[in-house]
């Protein structure tokens, strides 16, 4: 372990969290949030709109649906991201795929006989665009 994450590490977790939707949330410390083992600064991190590729790329891969679900929102995923998603064990993360407006038809029609009804029904209402917010201090986050 480095000392940068020995020093990531040693702060307490409610600066932590603060930190994951700062403006000013240092570079060095971003790998280690991707990484983050405390979920719920993993997920406030994995709603930031500033996420470069590879953070992105990691966190779907995350063995949690919870950061599966939040990376499935976003309006920047490449062709294979929105693929992995559409395809998810977890039917929170097709829901949250089902109306990005980047899916394909042959994919909206996937998500349309989908097991799960509360996907089915959230691909017939078709494409919704991204909505965000960002509070005093705070990154834009996708909510």
């Amino acid at each position: 372990m480095t000392d940068l994450e020995k020093q990531y590490k040693a702060l307490p977790l409610a600066e932590r969290l603060d930190l994951a939707l700062s403006e000013a949330l240092p570079l060095d410390y971003r790998p280690f949030m991707v990484r983050e083992q405390w979920m719920v600064i993993k997920c406030y991190f994995a709603r930031r709109a500033d996420l470069n590729l590879a953070e992105i790329s990691a966190l779907i891969e995350d063995q949690d649906h919870v950061i599966r679900l939040c990376i499935a929102k976003r309006p920047d995923l490449t062709a294979e991201m929105i693929a992995q998603c559409v395809n998810d064990r977890d039917p929170n993360v097709r829901h949250a795929i089902s109306r990005n407006p980047k899916i394909t038809e042959a994919q909206r029609q996937q998500l349309l006989q989908d097991i799960d009804p509360l996907v089915a029904r959230a691909a017939g209402k078709g494409p919704k665009e991204t909505q965000y917010r960002q509070r005093p201090g705070q990154t834009l986050v996708i909510k």
